[in-house]
């Protein structure tokens, strides 16, 4: 089969490879991947900001396709049924453990750059009916890590949501909390990007360069209470004013080191407001299930910014590295033939 490879940790590292096709073993479905999405960390493995990967690999951990074959004892699935794969195929359900920590797409296993991929049957989750192959690829990291800060708030009507930035999570959040009939706050570096939040449903619009104090504006906006939930995306940079801008008992959801992983912090404000501050390594297979069903029913439609041809990985990977050039998703659309 063909394939994309990543020889090196090195943004331009991609090469066409053809190598052998897998076979699916005992409890395995053969999928044809027809789209895969890319996340932050796809941009760090390449970069070499990630622990663990040994190169040439098969690069992006989210991809969606249609089942092909089937292995030994398989059911409740058949050939043409679309499909999309779990980036961490082992973990299942509840907590993580060290090991189903460690097994990843495009990391320590296979990625969706390539025809072709074979993956245990319990990792692989319908597509919703209504959602295109590119759509459906963007599920897996973005769509459940913004489903799981959804559920850790309980986010419900009259839920106070805000989001740092415009992408695949802020955006899928958006979607998810409007949906639950919560109060959307985004903010964003261009007024543009603001604007297309607003056609989404997002309620308040903050430009953080034109107010660079977005934490107080939130609190001006809330009468001074704060947000139920605070997605955190910077890191360094953002870190501190997200827990000011998080209401007493909110939970501040951190998911994202764009500013750098490292980050000084007073304790006070989180032990006198109660917050909550949770941490989020994608989810489970279990999650993204749920989040795969809340998006069926309320026909979340995902924004999917720019489509890639797989042979525009470089030129996809930089895109993603600038930062603050997409709104949602970027995505390659895979055809190999």
């Amino acid at each position: 089969m063909k394939a994309i490879e990543l020889s090196q940790p090195r943004l331009e590292a991609f090469r066409a490879a053809t190598i052998a096709t897998p076979e699916p073993q005992r409890g395995e479905v053969l999928i044809r991947q027809r789209a895969a999405s890319l996340n932050f960390v796809d941009v760090a493995v390449a970069s070499g900001n990630y622990p663990g990967p040994s190169f040439p690999l098969i690069p992006v951990a989210d991809g969606a396709g249609e089942i092909v074959a089937l292995g030994e004892g398989v059911t409740g699935f058949a050939a043409g049924d679309r499909v999309v794969a779990h980036a961490k195929p082992r973990w299942i359900g509840g907590r993580p453990r060290p090991y189903e920590m460690r097994q990843m797409r495009g990391i320590s296993l296979p990625g969706s750059l390539a025809e072709y991929v074979a993956l245990p049957v319990n990792s692989v989750v319908p597509v919703p009916a209504h959602l295109s192959f590119e759509a459906a690829s963007t599920l897996p990291i973005a769509g459940t890590t913004a489903w799981n800060a959804i559920r850790a708030a309980d986010v419900g009507p009259g839920s106070v949501v805000v989001l740092l930035g415009t992408g695949g999570v802020s955006i899928f959040t958006l979607q998810l909390a409007k949906a639950a009939g919560a109060t959307v706050i985004i903010t964003s570096s261009s007024d543009e990007k603001l604007e297309r939040a607003k056609a989404l449903g997002a309620d308040h619009l903050i430009n953080y360069r034109a107010t660079p104090d977005w934490d107080g504006k939130v609190l001006e906006l809330t009468d001074g209470l704060g947000a139920d939930l605070v997605v955190e995306t910077g890191g360094t940079a953002t870190f501190a004013r997200a827990i000011n801008a998080t209401a007493p008992g909110g939970t501040l959801f951190t998911i994202g080191f764009v500013t750098g992983a490292e980050a000084t912090i007073n304790l006070l404000p989180i032990i006198i407001k109660a917050l909550k501050v949770v941490g989020n390594n994608t989810g489970s297979v279990s999650d993204l299930r749920d989040a795969v069903r809340a998006i069926g029913a309320a026909r979340i439609e995902p924004v999917v910014d720019k489509v890639f041809s797989q042979n525009e990985a470089a030129e996809a990977y930089a895109h993603m590295a600038a930062g603050g050039l997409h709104f949602g998703k970027l995505v390659f659309g895979l055809e190999w033939w």
